[in-house]
C-alpha cells in the first residue's frame, strides 16, 4: 500500500534509496532470524514499522553493509542491520500478518486442494516464529493472534452497518495498533505510545478498507468474502471512512511530535495521501486536492487486477522458491503463488517526471505528493 515517491525523497532531502534499505534490511532479517522461505513473508508495509522506530530513537541509525542482490543489480549496499530493533518488530509483523493471510487463503479455499495443507503448515510455522520474534524484542503477540484467529468467524456471522464493519477491521486493526505503539516503545519514548497506538489503530482501517475497495469487483466475480458487500457499506462510504482515519492518524502522529520529521512525512504520510487519492479517482470521487473533496456518483465500477489460473501444488512451491526465497520479487513482475494474480515488484519505483511538483502546499491536509499517480 504505501510506495514513496523518489521525487518527494529529494524535496526532502532524503536519499531515495532510503526506502530499500529498510527493505532490504527486513528481508535480511527475515532470512537470518527465521531461514530462506521466511523471506517470502517480507510485507513491504512492514517497513514503516523500523522507520518509526528509527524516527522516535533520535540518535545515530544502525546500518550494516549488505552482500550482493539482483534488486541493487548485484552491488553492494548499507541497508538497515537485520539485528535493530526496528527490523526486528517489522520480521514479527510480516511473518504474523503472512501467516493469517495465508491460512485465510486456505479458509477460503483460494489454494488448491493438495496445497492446502503445506500452506496451513507454512502459516503455523510462520506463527510461530512471529511468537518467538516478538518475545526477543518484549511484545507479547498472543491477544493478536487470538484477534486474527476470530477474523473467519466474524465474517460467517457478520451483519451489516457501519457497526458490523467495524466488528471486520477490529482485528486489523488490533494488530497494527499494538504493532505501531511498540515502535515507541523500543525508541524509548513512552510519552508517544498512546499517540503510535492511535495512529496504528487509524493504519489498520485504512488498510482493511483499502483491500476491500480494490479486490471489491473481484471478490464479487469469485464468490469470495469482501467487507463492503457483506456489510452493504457502498464506496462513498468507505472513502469517507478512509479520509476519517487518514486525518485521525495525522493528528496522532502530529500528536507525537512526528508529522515534520521528513522519513514519516515520505515514507507515510504522503504514500497515504496518494493511496486515497487514486482510491477516490477508482470509485468516482472527484478529487483536485485533498482539502475539497466531493462524491460524484454512488455507483462504482472498479477495475480489477490482471489474474491467471490459481496455480496448482508443484507452481505454487516453485513460485515460492523461485520468486521469494531469491528475491525476485522485489525487482520484477511476478506471479501470486496462492491466487495466481500477477503482482508488481516490490521495489516499483518509477520517475515521475515533474508531476509530484504541487507547490508548497501547507494547509496541514498532508497532500504534498498526492497528486502524483504514476503509482511510485
Amino acid at each position: 500500500m504505501l510506495r514513496p515517491c523518489s521525487h518527494g525523497a529529494a524535496k526532502y532531502g532524503i536519499d531515495a534509496a532510503e526506502w530499500r534499505a529498510h527493505m532490504c534490511g527486513l528481508c535480511l532479517g527475515l532470512r537470518d532470524g527465521h531461514g530462506q522461505l521466511a523471506r517470502a513473508t517480507t510485507n513491504v508495509d512492514a517497513i514503516v514499522l523500523s522507520m518509526l522506530t528509527e524516527a522516535q530513537s533520535g540518535g545515530a541509525v544502525e546500518r550494516s553493509t549488505a552482500g550482493r542482490c539482483a534488486l541493487r543489480g548485484m552491488r553492494r549496499a548499507s541497508v538497515a542491520s537485520a539485528n535493530s530493533p526496528g527490523v526486528r518488530l517489522a520480521a514479527t509483523a510480516s511473518l504474523l500478518l503472512a501467516s493469517a493471510k495465508v491460512r485465510d487463503h486456505v479458509d477460503d479455499g483460494d489454494a488448491a486442494v493438495l496445497a492446502r495443507t503445506p500452506m496451513a503448515k507454512a502459516a503455523s510455522r510462520w506463527a510461530g516464529q512471529a511468537q518467538v520474534s516478538a518475545q526477543r524484542i518484549g511484545l507479547d503477540v498472543a491477544p493478536l493472534v487470538a484477534a486474527l484467529n476470530t477474523q473467519t468467524q466474524l465474517e460467517r456471522a457478520v451483519g451489516e452497518g457501519p457497526d458490523a464493519l467495524a466488528l471486520l477491521t477490529a482485528p486489523t486493526q488490533l494488530c497494527a495498533s499494538e504493532f505501531f505503539a511498540h515502535t515507541a516503545v523500543l525508541a524509548d519514548r513512552p510519552d508517544n505510545v498512546d499517540a503510535m497506538r492511535t495512529a496504528g489503530w487509524q493504519f489498520g482501517r485504512i488498510a482493511h478498507l483499502a483491500d476491500a475497495v480494490q479486490d471489491y469487483e473481484q471478490d464479487l466475480t469469485r464468490g469470495r468474502f469482501n467487507p463492503l458487500a457483506a456489510t452493504g457499506t457502498t464506496m462513498p462510504q468507505a472513502y469517507d471512512l478512509l479520509r476519517e482515519s487518514d486525518s485521525r492518524l495525522r493528528e496522532a502522529v502530529a500528536q507525537a511530535e512526528l508529522d515534520k520529521v521528513p522519513t514519516v512525512r515520505w515514507m507515510l504520510l504522503d504514500p497515504l495521501a496518494s493511496v486515497l487519492r487514486k482510491l477516490g479517482h477508482g470509485i468516482g470521487t472527484v478529487v483536485g486536492h485533498s482539502c475539497g473533496i466531493t462524491h460524484d456518483r454512488a455507483d462504482v465500477h472498479m477495475h480489477s487486477r490482471r489474474t491467471g489460473q490459481r496455480p496448482g501444488l508443484g507452481e505454487s512451491l516453485t513460485l515460492i522458491l523461485g520468486s521469494y526465497c531469491t528475491g525476485y520479487a522485489c525487482c520484477a513482475e511476478h506471479t501470486q503463488p496462492c491466487t495466481g494474480e500477477r503482482k508488481q515488484p516490490w521495489i516499483n519505483n518509477c520517475d515521475c517526471s515533474d508531476c509530484c511538483d504541487c507547490g508548497d502546499c501547507d494547509c496541514g491536509c498532508g497532500d504534498c505528493c498526492g497528486c502524483c499517480d504514476c503509482s511510485c
